[in-house]
């Protein structure tokens, strides 16, 4: 094999295993701490939702808690959350288990 062969052959396997152990960028950054919130009393079969940051594309903004409806046959309402799931931030939405 000539040399520019095998240095060509070097190459592509250097560049195949650079490759294999980029990691891809994650698209945002961790969220903020979240925000104290005053809770105003309960209406009837109500649940309070806490606020969260939302991810706008270019930052976290922050998303107010609420009242939601209480669902029928359920006890337990699991909150959302930011997740990091392989170094990229996922929300997982909060729901009633």
């Amino acid at each position: 094999m000539s040399r520019v062969a095998s240095a060509f052959a070097a190459l592509a396997v250097t560049l195949g295993v650079a490759a294999c152990v980029v990691a891809p960028a994650n698209p945002y950054p961790p969220p903020p701490p979240l925000q104290a919130e005053v809770v105003p009393p309960a209406p009837v079969g109500r649940y309070w939702e806490p606020g969260h940051w939302q991810w706008n594309g270019a930052q976290y903004v922050w998303v107010p808690g609420r009242y939601i409806v209480r669902a029928a046959g359920v006890t337990h309402w699991e909150h959302g959350h930011w997740e990091n799931r392989g170094g990229a931030w996922v929300w997982v939405p909060g729901h009633w288990v």
